[in-house]
């Protein structure tokens, strides 16, 4: 028979993982396979995408308590890195909202008001990041993302957007607070409200702003409502009388040029100190970036590679951490805009980089009068964009076990902060996969005789159990934290039988790994159930898990004959063993 031609999985055939350098360097391939047709549309693509990566990197910059211009530089330097290293041909890099609440949590209180040592601080954090990246590439570890449920990532994602809204809306508002976490500064933004710190013109250009954003958002999606609400922003200030602007904070004038190769200046206790956050931000970035990748991948019909992404991820940030940038990840809200303007391949990006260097260059002189209040109704406008309501109500209301995990890493990262709540969030998931393999599900089967086949009594009551025989399964591999729970449940079942057992076998076909420990427990379990009179079988193991029986030397010293390739065999062994007849 023909395979059929389905152009999605012809396209998944084309785009399987090169060869050589054109692996390593995916750029290459796209330059090889370059069609002409498509520079214009990555060109047209990049300059409407530029439109959003200025605002936008500014935005996240000041969220991240860094001057704004480092939002620029941490745009340009790794948008030009993922075109050279990144699998994938529409992804967009750059600062992002769900990592300025990490970077700012943990260079402030290390900076002590100081911004070049901030700068410093935020640079050597995108260098150890992109180096934890690229060492986890190399150690091909792309699957880490995966012990990530999304419950957790939603808990997780929805403290960091409150911590960043908390922070941001004291800018749409017009004042400054300070505190260490959510609760302090949402004490400090409601006395703020209360004393009156709030400045008006601040605050109608800030929540106009924000209406504007949110309003393009919902009813025209393809307008850039960041850049309208930004631009008629500046404009406005600009023609406000001196006065008035005067009690507008802006952006000020920018140093004109490009971000300059320099190596962050930052001592050994200080990169100590950020080497737990290094971790938490390459976790949370190569997640959210698997999570994108992964959507656009499906989208045009391409392959995904996690390691040579988390590859790609780690050159940007080193590329960042070196040109006086900070830490970066993919863009689940600029990567749709380069889609929809029609990108074709990775020349997008280096067209958007190559535009906002352009910026800084010939014109850094037109962002003087951007407010602080849009640039926050810019952050928190994407912070709404961050926050999953839907789907934890969808685990209330299905899961409340994963709801609970959810909502505990999310109080976890507003009542601690954000780098622990990530560490409260990877001991959560491990916890969670541990304590499903340590409490699996087991049954007794009965033979069910509609179906001709044997099922799970409890779900089955009309299940007839043979007499003299326990057929049990076991949902889990069996390992050294629940060999013994394993041993238990059998002699309870055993102990449940409604006949004397003479017979326990064990439907051995989820059970995928048995390790030294539980070996010795399935030699007990069977020496307890021999000097009981009861015989010890397995049906429908699998052979790699049979292989390492024989290392072990269980198998033998079982016996081949206890192994039965079909649960239907054993029964039939049984049988014969004992004379009896096949009920009805």
């Amino acid at each position: 028979m023909a395979t059929p031609q389905i152009p999605e999985i012809n396209s998944f055939k084309q785009n399987l993982r090169p060869r050589g350098i054109y692996r390593w360097i995916p750029l290459l391939e796209t330059l090889r396979r370059y069609r002409s047709d498509w520079l214009w549309h990555d060109i047209a693509a990049g300059l409407v995408l530029t439109a959003i990566l200025v605002p936008v990197g500014m935005g996240y910059a000041a969220a991240s308590g860094l001057p704004a211009i480092y939002g620029l530089y941490a745009t340009i330097v790794p948008l030009i890195a993922y075109a050279v290293f990144g699998p994938s041909r529409i992804l967009v890099l750059g600062p992002d909202s769900a990592l300025a609440g990490l970077i700012a949590a943990t260079i402030l209180p290390l900076a002590a008001g100081n911004a070049d040592k901030a700068v410093a601080l935020a640079s050597m954090l995108a260098v150890l990041s992109g180096v934890l990246c690229v060492v986890a590439s190399a150690a091909r570890f792309g699957f880490i993302t995966d012990l990530l449920s999304k419950p957790i990532r939603d808990g997780y994602i929805n403290g960091i957007a409150l911590t960043v809204l908390i922070g941001q809306l004291p800018k749409v508002l017009g004042f400054s607070v300070s505190g260490s976490n959510v609760l302090k500064e949402t004490n400090g933004l409601l006395q703020g409200i209360w004393n009156g710190q709030i400045n008006p013109a601040a605050c109608i250009i800030g929540l106009s702003c924000l209406a504007v954003i949110l309003a393009f958002r919902r009813w025209a999606p393809g307008i850039p409502g960041i850049l309208i609400a930004v631009a008629g922003a500046t404009v406005l200030v600009t023609w406000l009388s001196g006065s008035v602007r005067a009690e507008i904070a802006v952006i000020g004038p920018l140093p004109q040029g490009l971000p300059q190769f320099r190596i962050p200046a930052v001592s050994l206790s200080e990169i100590g100190s950020l080497c737990a956050a290094a971790f938490a931000i390459t976790l949370v970035s190569f997640t959210d970036m698997s999570a994108v990748s992964r959507t656009f991948a499906y989208r045009t019909g391409s392959a995904v590679d996690s390691n040579q992404e988390m590859l790609a991820l780690g050159a940007a940030n080193l590329a960042a951490g070196v040109f006086q940038g900070f830490p970066v990840s993919s863009s689940a809200s600029r990567t749709p805009v380069a889609e929809s303007a029609g990108a074709r391949t990775q020349i997008t990006g280096v067209v958007g980089a190559v535009c906002v260097a352009f910026l800084l260059i010939f014109a850094p002189g037109l962002l003087t009068n951007l407010p602080h209040a849009a640039l926050g109704a810019v952050v928190i406008a994407a912070c709404i964009g961050l926050f999953e309501v839907r789907g934890v109500l969808r685990l209330y209301r299905l899961r409340r076990d994963e709801f609970h995990l959810s909502l505990v890493c999310f109080l976890g990262v507003v009542a601690l902060g954000v780098v622990p709540g990530i560490f409260i969030a990877v001991s959560l998931a491990l916890l969670a996969f541990i304590w499903r393999a340590w409490q699996p599900y087991d049954t007794v089967l009965g033979h069910v005789r509609h179906l001709n086949s044997y099922h799970d009594i409890s779900r089955h009551p009309e299940a007839k159990c043979i007499d003299g025989l326990v057929i049990f399964r076991w949902d889990a591999p069996l390992f050294f934290a629940n060999a013994e729970i394993f041993r238990r449940h059998v002699l309870r079942a055993v102990a449940k039988a409604a006949t004397p057992t003479q017979w326990v076998v064990v439907a051995a076909e989820p059970i995928t790994d048995v390790d030294i420990t539980a070996a010795d427990v399935l030699l007990e379990l069977d020496s307890a159930l021999h000097q009981a009179g009861m015989d010890l079988y397995f049906a429908e193991m699998k052979g790699p898990v049979k292989d390492k029986l024989k290392r072990y030397g269980l198998f033998s010293r079982l016996g081949v004959e206890h192994f039965y390739p079909t649960i239907e065999q054993a029964v039939d062994g049984y049988l014969a063993a004992h004379n009896r007849q096949r009920p009805d």
